[in-house]
């Protein structure tokens, strides 16, 4: 019961990562046009920003003596893409991609299996496996198709954004009503 309480008096970090991913998706349709280099910073931040949330996140989960391995694990994951990025801001496009969808794909698995480890105390503990879910097939969809060139890469990150960060919010929304 100490992790739900935790998940449901942190609620707003959801929403915040859900707020974060839409806007950046939103971004990206909104500028398909954009350079590399610009593309680069955008998803160095974002790997960063989801990272140190999720980090933030295990805190409270090992104070309440709870399993904070996968948030650490997903929050090192983020924190590590957005820092290999930065360093290299000129690697090539498909470098890039690779990055991303192999991120994408770790950071699916562990929210997968944190959601499953909460279905024992969250009733439809769904949107979470969802998100993770829908971070495995975007990463593996990259690695499939990396020819694709990088305006489909921006339209497909957008995408992906805008899904994942729906269905956060609607994870710490639903959070939030189990905290009234």
């Amino acid at each position: 019961m100490l992790v739900l309480a935790h998940l449901v008096r942190n609620w707003w970090v959801f929403v915040l990562r859900g707020v974060v991913a839409v806007l950046f998706g939103l971004l990206a349709f909104l500028r398909p046009g954009i350079t590399l280099e610009v593309l680069v910073l955008l998803v160095a931040f974002w790997a960063l920003f989801d990272g140190v949330l999720a980090l933030v996140g295990s805190v409270g989960a090992a104070e309440a003596r709870e399993p904070w391995w996968p948030l650490v694990l997903i929050g090192l994951l983020g924190v590590a893409a957005g820092i290999l990025i930065l360093r290299w801001p000129g690697i090539a496009a498909l470098t890039l991609l690779f990055v991303i969808a192999y991120w994408s794909i770790l950071k699916g698995i562990l929210e997968v299996v944190a959601a499953i480890r909460l279905r024992q105390l969250v009733e439809r503990e769904g949107w979470y496996i969802f998100g993770g879910i829908l971070s495995v097939a975007f990463g593996v969809l990259l690695v499939m198709y990396p020819g694709s060139g990088l305006l489909a890469l921006v339209w497909l990150i957008g995408l992906y954004a805008v899904v994942y960060g729906i269905a956060q919010w609607l994870l710490g929304f639903r959070l939030k009503r189990l905290a009234a």
